[in-house]
């Protein structure tokens, strides 16, 4: 698709939702209560997976890709716009109705040198939205504590996000696979998901599943929890 500057934000914004523009908008203007309203209304009135897809990650793209054109010029857009889009992504987690099994969690946590957290919060965000029990680790969570998380939350299934395929890592991936938690005599492994561009290119490790959006992952982290659910009552 075409991206086309928007005259009103100077933005490089493809064919987007009115809603789009105005958080592209607010966010040159650098006008957070504006922005802390439309993600507010986008998500209510779209829901947590649209308003990511076809609000917050194209706006979120386009400033991107702005500050990288221009010599870092506008990063202050870029941090105010992200602080929003987490605010809002963290308000949406915690409106979401309580899960009543807090004894197999969803486990999300970046690779230990991925510091970009929004992706996987607004996953945390659309899991909490189904009422999945979630253990939200956040950015450049080190190897040993990513072992330690799983260990302590005997978790159905893990989600490992990497934004570049420097901070991807399989062997660690296949690590936390192995990994044993629960008591002796009843011992289990999680379900590992990838998600993020960093697992792009060849499969490595096909045991592991690869989402390649937020409702695809939803999906199958969703269907995994139940199945590893429906094992641990068995």
């Amino acid at each position: 698709m075409e991206h086309r500057s928007d005259r009103s934000s100077g933005l490089p914004l493809p064919d987007v939702r009115p809603e789009c523009r105005e958080l592209a908008h607010a966010a040159v203007r650098l006008d957070g209560q504006a922005m802390h309203l439309l993600l507010e209304q986008v998500i209510e009135e779209y829901g947590l997976v649209a308003a990511w897809e076809e609000v917050m990650a194209p706006v979120l793209h386009a400033v991107g890709r702005r500050w990288a054109a221009s010599d870092d010029r506008h990063v202050e857009v870029e941090h105010l716009l992200s602080w929003q889009v987490s605010t809002a992504l963290r308000r949406a987690a915690v409106s979401a109705p309580a899960s009543a099994d807090v004894e197999t969690p969803v486990v999300l946590a970046c690779m230990p040198a991925e510091t970009h957290t929004l992706p996987l919060e607004a996953l945390a965000a659309g899991l909490a939205e189904r009422a999945l029990p979630t253990r939200m680790f956040g950015g450049a969570v080190p190897a040993e504590v990513l072992q330690w998380a799983v260990r302590r939350s005997g978790p159905g299934v893990v989600v490992l996000w990497s934004q570049a395929r420097p901070t991807a890592s399989y062997a660690l991936a296949q690590h936390l696979a192995e990994t044993t938690f629960g008591v002796r005599g009843a011992r289990m492994t999680p379900l590992v998901v990838l998600t993020g561009p960093g697992w792009a290119g060849p499969r490595r490790g096909a045991a592991f599943t690869r989402p390649r959006s937020l409702r695809e992952a939803l999906d199958v982290i969703c269907r995994m929890h139940a199945e590893r659910l429906g094992e641990t009552l068995h």
